[in-house]
């Protein structure tokens, strides 16, 4: 984003965390992190081996002696050894919050998430995927907002305008995990305005008994893009289109169940289609006679979108089912395991994955996470990554 407008939003908040009236406070985290491809690189270009990082996200908040006035800045950096694009830096949260009895207002950049289920988040499209970060989804570049809220006894209503684009994070061509072609970094978009095109949305969420649901509508620049050859035919240009959007969010919960459902109708280029992803989730408390839970997870998807990646944004889980468990120790570590298998059953296309997490002292903990694609069949996207299984291995001090 342009350092101006991030200027520009950073001197007021700066100017009234001067008050004496706020409470000031610093936290974040920093980690050192080393990825290795136990395969040698599908494409030219690409490196072997191990990839080493490090990155930084502090956080510094401040809020009046009431609380309802808050400020909150989070940026994010990481340095990356082997592939340059993945050296960047974000500004993760930058905002004021203003909060009154039963309404809210935030002005500046911030990260929203929506949705319920637990191996694809459908429904969530207010911030942009840092793809570089992860192909997982989870991390998102900050976004700039006006977002008013309000908390009724029948629901909370919550209105958005988002004023800047931010575009998708993708591989150089020295990094894995990116497609045959470099993606290239100068995008195209079906709005004459480009990034300053003016998106809106709006969410109603609310919950009765044991169900809790959310409903929302998106109108405006759609954050997956579509692809097209750049003019000489050697990299692929992201193009971002308008979108109208309408999703929806439901999870009921009845004593060890969680049942999870996502899904959304989109229209696009004239194209449009319907996408969802529901199952569940059963827990197992105090398994094998320990304070261990086991929960087993279930979830299928399906997306109706064309399958050209030229036509429409791709996506590799057209109808995949999703088997996972999460192990928790419960213990003084909070000790956690994930591990989650991914298949078509019309190519038989599968990946592995496996995440797990413990705190080793009060500021130190240690993640691992590998990812493993068993089969690509006659996908593109994973035929792309068929060599890219990866195991990372990732230390981080809280402070």
């Amino acid at each position: 984003m342009r350092r101006g407008i991030w200027l520009s939003a950073l001197l007021p908040i700066l100017a009234q965390a001067q008050d004496p009236g706020l409470h000031m406070d610093m936290a974040g985290s920093a980690g050192i992190e080393l990825r290795t491809f136990p395969s040698d690189a599908q494409f030219d270009d690409q490196f072997n081996g191990l990839e080493p990082s490090a990155y930084l996200q502090p956080e510094f908040r401040a809020a009046s002696e009431n609380e309802k006035e808050q400020f909150n800045f989070m940026p994010f950096a990481r340095l990356d050894g082997r592939d340059e694009r993945r050296t960047h830096a974000d500004i993760r949260e930058l905002y004021w919050r203003h909060i009154d009895d039963d309404w809210e207002l935030l002005a500046g950049a911030n990260r929203v998430f929506w949705g319920v289920t637990e191996f694809r988040h459908l429904v969530d499209i207010i911030n942009q995927t840092d793809l570089i970060e992860d192909i997982d989804g989870e991390d998102k570049l900050g976004q700039p907002m006006l977002n008013l809220s309000s908390q009724q006894d029948w629901g909370e209503v919550s209105l958005f305008i988002l004023p800047w684009f931010r575009e998708r994070t993708f591989a150089g061509k020295d990094g894995r995990l990116r497609f045959p072609l470099v993606t290239d970094g100068n995008p195209r978009y079906q709005s004459s305005d480009e990034q300053h095109h003016i998106d809106v949305a709006a969410r109603y969420s609310h919950y009765i008994g044991n169900w809790d649901f959310g409903i929302a509508y998106f109108k405006g620049t759609g954050r997956e893009p579509r692809f097209e050859l750049s003019d000489n035919g050697s990299r692929l240009v992201p193009v971002y289109d308008l979108i109208n959007q309408v999703g929806t969010d439901i999870q009921f919960t009845h004593e060890a169940w969680l049942w999870k459902f996502e899904g959304l109708w989109r229209s696009q280029r004239g194209d449009k289609f319907f996408a969802a992803i529901g199952g569940f989730e059963y827990t197992l408390f105090q398994t094998f006679d320990t304070d261990a839970d086991l929960g087993l997870l279930l979830e299928y998807s399906y997306d109706g979108r064309d399958k050209n990646p030229f036509e429409a944004p791709p996506t590799a889980f057209e109808e995949d089912f999703f088997l996972g468990a999460r192990l928790a120790l419960n213990d003084v570590q909070s000790s956690e395991v994930l591990m989650g298998l991914s298949v078509d059953p019309d190519d038989s296309s599968s990946t592995l994955v496996l995440e797990a997490e413990r705190r080793l002292q009060q500021h130190w903990s240690a993640e691992m996470e590998g990812r493993w694609f068993l089969k690509s069949g006659d996908d593109p996207v994973l035929s792309s990554i068929k060599k890219d299984s990866y195991f990372t291995f990732r230390l981080i001090r809280y402070f």
